[in-house]
């Protein structure tokens, strides 16, 4: 069901109407557990059970009082409703216990990010109005958990030191050979159902070699990753925006400062951690509420000793068939998708998408790379997109 145009966990007056705030003074978030998703409906397929992880996601969801449906074939059924708004809703609320298709096994390059991409999920059960993923995946937004964890990690061997984002490059080359797991999906708010992310980071901690494992992230609940064996080899980078953004756009997400609280419990941990800047907007007042998120960020890693932070910095656009989504998935947004402003854009395969102007683009940037040195100085900034 598309979500009011409020992030419902945003502060509200008497009236109901959404309280403006810029006040990023205070980083810590209040002491409340940390926001996690819980499905409706838990589906497992056949082959699920075959795999030792598909078995320990099911004990684990199983152990969180959700009934896990044993379906009898690899096809899901009862997603769709009655309308689109129905079948979102109920798209949404759904997790699928299955096998990756065969086809992720060969992995794909994942430029300016990464060497490689790997998945162990696909779909997010977050709301934002932007969401990148629509377009991306085919059919309702079910999100989807991979049993087949042991064989997904295991054949990242014969990938390390063969990358040409990270591997190849004087800038990047101290990454080594990276690996992206969170291009489909969000990590953290799939963790406490499936353990993935933390044998991730685990399997990577003991892999004596140049790696990174690098994922992304717009929730808070990281407890259970400090202190794992990671070696400094897993990257965790915090999706931020400004205010006016993360307030309005960002349904069913972690406040901000839970974010930042995140990443300095981590930084603390000995973890390289990073901000994806994403997606940077032209709201109003553009300046001040950057320049804000950015002065939060610079109080959250305030004395976090050897700090390694980095910073990815992502314009937003669309594409045709994102925009028809997004105004089925949220037909009351107010994201700004007009064409007429927007430059028009084709990738390598003839894909169409909505840019910013070649000069709104470059103020952007300037103004970013600037403030960023100025406020965050021991920020580096992998790149501009």
């Amino acid at each position: 069901m598309p979500l009011a145009l409020d992030d419902p966990a945003a502060p509200h007056s008497a009236s109901g109407e959404t309280v403006r705030t810029h006040d990023l003074s205070d980083v810590a978030p209040p002491a409340r557990p940390a926001r996690r998703w819980f499905p409706k409906r838990v589906v497992a397929t056949p082959p699920a059970y075959d795999h030792p992880h598909g078995r320990r996601i099911i004990e684990r969801v199983e152990a969180q009082g959700i009934e896990v449906e044993r379906l009898t074939s690899a096809r899901l059924t009862g997603v769709r409703g009655e309308n689109d708004r129905q079948t979102y809703a109920r798209a949404k609320s759904t997790l699928a216990i299955v096998v990756s298709p065969p086809s992720r096994r060969k992995l794909q390059p994942i430029a300016p990010s990464a060497d490689w991409r790997f998945d162990l999920a696909e779909g997010c059960p977050a709301h934002c109005q932007y969401c990148y993923l629509a377009g991306s995946l085919s059919g309702p937004p079910v999100t989807r958990v991979y049993a087949d964890l042991d064989d997904i990690l295991d054949n990242l061997t014969e990938y390390a030191g063969r990358g040409t984002v990270t591997s190849r490059r004087v800038a990047r080359r101290d990454e080594g050979t990276t690996f992206e797991a969170s291009c489909y999906t969000d990590p953290l708010a799939l963790e406490h159902l499936t353990g993935s992310w933390r044998r991730a980071v685990e399997h990577f901690g003991a892999w004596d070699a140049s790696v990174q494992l690098r994922w992304t992230t717009k929730f808070g609940d990281v407890d259970s990753f400090v202190g794992l064996p990671h070696q400094g080899r897993t990257r965790v980078r915090f999706s931020v925006n400004c205010l006016p953004v993360t307030t309005r756009m960002e349904g069913g997400t972690s406040p901000l400062p839970e974010r930042l609280a995140a990443l300095r419990k981590l930084a603390l941990d000995g973890y390289p951690v990073g901000l994806t800047i994403a997606p940077i907007m032209t709201v109003d007042d553009w300046r001040e509420a950057y320049g804000e998120l950015l002065d939060a960020v610079a109080a959250a890693v305030d004395g976090v000793p050897e700090l390694d932070l980095t910073a990815e910095l992502i314009t937003h656009r669309f594409t045709p068939g994102s925009k028809e989504v997004l105004l089925g998935w949220y037909p009351r947004t107010r994201l700004e998708m007009d064409e007429e402003s927007r430059s028009r854009k084709h990738g390598k395969f003839g894909a169409v998408k909505y840019v910013y102007p070649a000069d709104v683009m470059a103020e952007l940037r300037g103004w970013f790379e600037h403030e960023i040195a100025a406020r965050l100085p021991q920020c580096r900034i992998l790149y501009w997109t």
